[in-house]
């Protein structure tokens, strides 16, 4: 399998330290993705910040080629779904490519739910990213509030080389509950991105469309 990597940067690095003999193309600001160029491949990760994606997304789509979205602070046409079954072709967007986060999507989903019971319980997410990190909140802290679905104050914060760090906190008057997840290398990004962007080829009965990273988890472990 062949996946070229758009994107060269922190975690756009790492996956393309993993994909070694398998990476087709590496494009970047300096020499950007052409249709022929990723035709040449069986699939592509991108990881640009959300203020790329514009100019990047006709190119991808009329390329037909499956697509790994790691971009966050963009704001997705409504339309997206219909124009990648339109291109016959398979995307997923990700806020996060751990695949350690599903577990933890399960957890907090759990956690909700047995929240339930509790004495008048408020919910804090908060999240650490690097200081070049340009959209606060993060994809992740919303994918958790989204999963928590309950009323949370959710904040940010930027320090240093700080890879990611998320953690949810409970409190009512007697007790305080918090879950928490670290991100201890970029490599992690890097191996689920990897992981999924195969799934989206291996997959044959998963049709033409947009998938969050969580339904693709899902997905593959039902296939099994």
């Amino acid at each position: 399998m062949k996946i070229s990597v758009i994107g060269t940067g922190k975690t756009g690095g790492k996956v393309i330290e993993l994909l070694g003999s398998n990476l087709a193309h590496a494009f970047d600001a300096s020499n950007p993705p052409t249709i022929e160029k990723l035709k040449e491949s069986d699939a592509v990760i991108i990881f640009v910040p959300g203020d790329a994606v514009e100019e990047l997304l006709p190119v991808v789509l009329k390329s037909g080629v499956p697509a790994a979205w790691g971009s966050t602070g963009y704001e997705w046409p409504d339309n997206l779904d219909k124009q990648v079954k339109d291109a016959h072709t398979k995307w997923i967007l990700a806020s996060n490519f751990s695949l350690g986060m599903n577990i933890i999507r399960n957890a907090i989903q759990v956690i909700s739910s047995g929240a339930d019971i509790l004495q008048k319980p408020s919910f804090e997410i908060h999240e650490v990213h690097h200081i070049h990190k340009k959209d606060a909140p993060s994809g992740t802290a919303l994918s958790w509030k989204e999963w928590l679905a309950k009323d949370a104050e959710v904040t940010s914060a930027r320090e240093g080389d700080v890879n990611g760090i998320h953690e949810l906190t409970i409190k009512t008057e007697t007790e305080v509950i918090q879950l928490r997840h670290e991100a201890l290398d970029r490599s992690l990004f890097a191996e689920g991105a990897v992981w999924a962007a195969e799934q989206l080829t291996k997959q044959e009965n998963l049709s033409s469309g947009v998938y969050t990273f969580a339904e693709l988890f899902d997905h593959t472990m039902k296939a099994k």
